[in-house]
């Protein structure tokens, strides 16, 4: 099998089940957003390779977001009860870190930069902002669970507080 196939060139793309749309259309642009996070993410565990525990965080967090982009790229809204499970089951586990990380600290703006690992956690930061600002463009034309909004928001208050470390 070929890596290009040719299809996309006259400007649309596949969603899932074989549905043709345009390449800006909105979940192909949320998707995008959060291809490119997904990336990022993938950077800073590779700049956090000292620490086993946050990696494997890390790496369940990425299993989400490929869960969250198939929601996306599928007309299909029904998903098995095990997939949504998943995606509580981190938000909890995010939320005890980020307690766990800010303690008694409150909320304050930081200037990115303090090392190349924080750089790049505040830049995960800021692109989950604009994959969840993508999810709401698409949830006003396709609804998207609320367990994957709530995740967005969780994840980027995650970063911020990794970002601590």
């Amino acid at each position: 099998m070929k890596i290009y196939t040719k299809t996309g060139d006259q400007g649309q793309t596949s969603l899932t089940q074989g549905l043709r749309v345009d390449k800006d259309d909105v979940r192909i642009e949320a998707n995008g957003e959060l291809d490119e996070l997904n990336a990022i993410i993938g950077i800073v565990k590779s700049l956090m390779q000292d620490d086993y525990i946050h990696v494997k965080k890390l790496d369940r967090i990425q299993q989400c977001l490929m869960y969250v982009m198939s929601c996306v790229a599928s007309d299909e809204r029904m998903r098995q009860k095990k997939d949504v499970d998943m995606l509580i089951e981190v938000n909890s586990g995010m939320e005890k870190e980020i307690d766990l990380i800010a303690g008694e600290k409150n909320f304050g703006f930081v200037l990115p930069g303090q090392n190349r690992l924080s750089a790049f956690v505040h830049l995960a930061r800021a692109k989950t902002r604009t994959g969840e600002r993508r999810l709401w463009t698409v949830n006003r034309l396709y609804p998207v669970m609320p367990e994957i909004m709530q995740f967005m928001n969780r994840l980027s208050d995650y970063f911020y507080a990794l970002s601590l470390l």
